[in-house]
């Protein structure tokens, strides 16, 4: 009888001493959790208002300790030559850091996992054979369902070991998508993390093509900001905004992988509707005219011409007495208020106290002496109210733009010397409306009003705004959204070649412009992560004549990946052709113009193929997404189906912006794809 194989001591056994240091790590974590969980805070709040307070935030801690069993705790581990810090002169010994999503520390207070964001974590990702950054050795780890089961070593301060490419980093990368978007901290590479920690004082746009990570890489310098400046960020929050509720459903796992449970995500129109019902559309001309940003001094002008200039004093009557203040004295007044450049609202509440403050210099010089309080009641005072209306009357945003939009003689007067009389007529309706509510306002309307609001009120501004596929915005919209951060900062993140509005971005620097953050740092990664190899090079294609000064993505898969394009006559074709890629692991989106969509899905049906909308989560029975063309920027797919490109391209206003729109859809695949038609292929496509 054969005798059991003697068991190999931890002590010898490198895979099993990381294995320990995994188990220990997770009783850590649940023992940091279990703390939480047993805070008593009846004692130490004065009030129950601190209580709510201090309960969410014990709440949300005890959310962000929560262990993912499929989600390893650290993928990385560091050996420091030297003691961080220390002086090197002195010989001390080096220190071990295990590389995580969060911090983890024993009972001791002694860490066992460090935080990816700590500065200590930084050579994980930038540490080279050139600049090893004191580190003697990085290690990587290789996962099955949250255990680990493999490692590999670069010995960076070795001279005779050569630099290789990471087998682990490489699969960890092709991993195949299954769900919504996951993290990135095991793969951050250096260009993406010079991106990610760059300063919370200075605005980043990041130019991307497809499969380069600045989805990504925006969301994990969220992250990491809050780890930088958490006080600071917890008081004037964050906000990430996205193109459409699909999108933001996909990656809204994200930040709470990371442990990050605050930051709000919204559409632009969220933003700006403001309890706004939009019911219509635009024209693309239209559209595209309220979107350019010649209309915000249209705006300024519409609602300042409610000034007027007094023409009678203001008689003050207080007991006996009567103050006179005279016309020209108030209309100096009126003048200094608009020099000034305040809100609209703001010059009218400080009216009525300025115009009261005349009154009080005339008490003074009449041997009184008025303090304070009677300065606020002279501005309470009935003809001073009366004036203050006349002169400078309230404003509400919504009927001054309905007013714009249905008046074609008051559009005149404030679009003289801006818009042309055709352009007028694009944007006038052409039936009146009774009233903002029986209105029926486009996007573009409700964009036009939050203009005009902060025209009257200032928007409270946040302390940092990520803004991701920023090249679809119009230029007013991305003064609606530079309203949401003028006292922070913004990550921009997008592509101009895949614009696909018909005011879609032009330059980056016209965008920040827009945004009032001219200053901003513009950096471009083009070393594609995502999409394989034989299919970036045939969507580049489109290149020339969609975006031609942009560099073309390179991809740095080993894998070349999946591609086929094949005729088909008959929309079972493409069923067969979704049924093929579906007998492989991970999920596939099948991609079609809009129009087209409704019969595919009848088609799917009929074949038995149960499947998904844009957004909604994958699972081991249906894998399949049915994605509009309209829909799919932003998304990702182990494989696709791409559906009669012709009929993408012809879905848009115009071939340029048809073509942008085609090259999103032939981008969405991780692993492979095939372009099904029967009509011919784009010209620009066929090569």
């Amino acid at each position: 009888m054969s005798r059991p194989p003697t068991p190999v001591p931890v002590a010898d056994d490198p895979l099993a001493r990381e294995r320990s240091h995994l188990a220990g790590s997770r009783a850590a974590l649940r023992a940091m959790r279990e703390d939480a969980e047993s805070l008593d805070i009846k004692d130490v709040t004065a009030n129950w208002v601190n209580a709510e307070v201090l309960a969410r935030q014990i709440g949300e801690r005890i959310k962000s300790l929560a262990d993912l069993s499929d989600t390893p705790l650290f993928f990385g581990r560091l050996d420091y030559l030297h003691s961080p810090g220390a002086d090197r002169a002195e010989g001390a010994d080096g220190e071990r850091f295990y590389i995580g999503r969060r911090h983890v520390h024993d009972h001791d207070g002694d860490p066992m996992v460090i935080d990816w964001r700590a500065p200590v974590s930084q050579p994980f990702y930038r540490a080279s054979k050139k600049d090893p950054m004191d580190v003697g050795l990085r290690r990587r780890f290789g996962y099955t369902r949250g255990e680990i089961t493999a490692y590999e070593d670069e010995h960076l301060s070795d001279p005779a070991e050569t630099a290789a490419t990471s087998k682990l980093l490489q699969q960890e990368i092709e991993r195949p998508r299954v769900g919504p978007m996951r993290d990135i901290v095991a793969t951050i590479q250096p260009e993406q993390d010079e991106i990610v920690r760059s300063g919370l004082g200075g605005t980043v746009c990041v130019q991307g093509g497809p499969g380069t990570g600045k989805t990504a890489v925006g969301l994990h310098r969220v992250a990491y900001l809050l780890y930088a400046h958490r006080e600071r960020l917890a008081r004037t929050g964050t906000l990430v905004i996205g193109p459409n509720r699909s999108f933001l459903h996909y990656i809204e796992q994200v930040l709470p992988a990371l442990g990050e449970l605050t930051v709000k995500q919204a559409t632009v129109d969220d933003l700006v509707a403001a309890g706004l019902e939009v019911r219509g559309t635009d024209d693309a001309a239209a559209a595209v005219l309220k979107g350019d940003a010649r209309m915000a001094e249209v705006l300024k002008r519409a609602v300042y011409a409610h000034v007027t200039m007094p023409a009678e004093p203001v008689m003050v009557v207080r007991g006996s007495r009567r103050w006179r203040v005279p016309a020209y004295e108030i209309e100096e007044i009126v003048r200094q208020l608009l020099d000034r450049g305040i809100r609209y609202g703001a010059a009218r509440e400080a009216l009525p106290q300025r115009i009261a403050h005349a009154v009080l210099v005339q008490m003074e010089r009449s041997g009184e002496a008025p303090d304070d309080r009677v300065q606020d009641a002279v501005a309470r005072n009935a003809a001073v109210k009366a004036a203050v209306k006349a002169i400078w009357p309230p404003v509400d945003p919504a009927k001054l733009v309905l007013r714009l939009l249905t008046d074609a003689d008051f559009l005149a007067v404030h679009t003289e010397g801006i818009l042309d009389e055709d352009e007028r007529k694009t944007i006038l309706w052409a039936k009146p409306v009774r009233s903002v509510k029986s209105a029926k306002w486009s996007a573009a309307d409700a964009v036009l009003i939050d203009e005009a609001t902060d025209i009257v009120e200032r928007t409270h501004s946040l302390g940092h705004v990520v803004l991701d596929e920023a090249q679809d915005l119009s230029p007013m919209q991305y003064r609606a959204v530079g309203r949401r951060c003028s006292t922070g900062s913004a990550t921009v993140l997008g592509d101009l070649a895949q614009g696909t509005t018909p005011w879609a971005t032009r330059s980056w620097d016209e965008a920040l412009a827009h945004l009032g953050k001219s200053e901003g740092v513009i950096e471009e990664l083009t070393a594609g992560f995502r999409v394989p190899t034989d299919v970036i090079t045939y969507a580049s294609r489109l290149l020339p004549h969609i975006a031609p000064g942009l560099t073309p993505v390179a991809s740095v898969r080993e894998n070349p990946g999946f591609f086929d394009v094949r005729p088909v006559e008959t929309t079972d074709q493409v069923v067969a052709a979704c049924e093929e890629l579906l007998r492989n692991e991970g999920s596939t989106g099948l991609i079609a113009a809009d129009a087209r969509v409704p019969e595919l899905a009848e088609a799917l049906t009929a074949a038995g193929i149960g499947h998904l909308a844009p957004g909604e989560e994958t699972t081991a029975e249906t894998r399949l997404t049915l994605v509009p063309a309209s829909l799919a920027k932003g998304l990702e797919y182990d494989y696709v189906v791409l559906d009669e490109p012709q009929a993408v391209v012809d879905g848009e206003p115009d071939e340029r912006t048809g073509l942008r729109r085609l090259y999103v859809a032939l981008t969405r695949a991780v692993s492979g794809l095939i372009v099904t038609h029967a009509a011919p292929l784009p010209a620009a496509l066929a090569g």
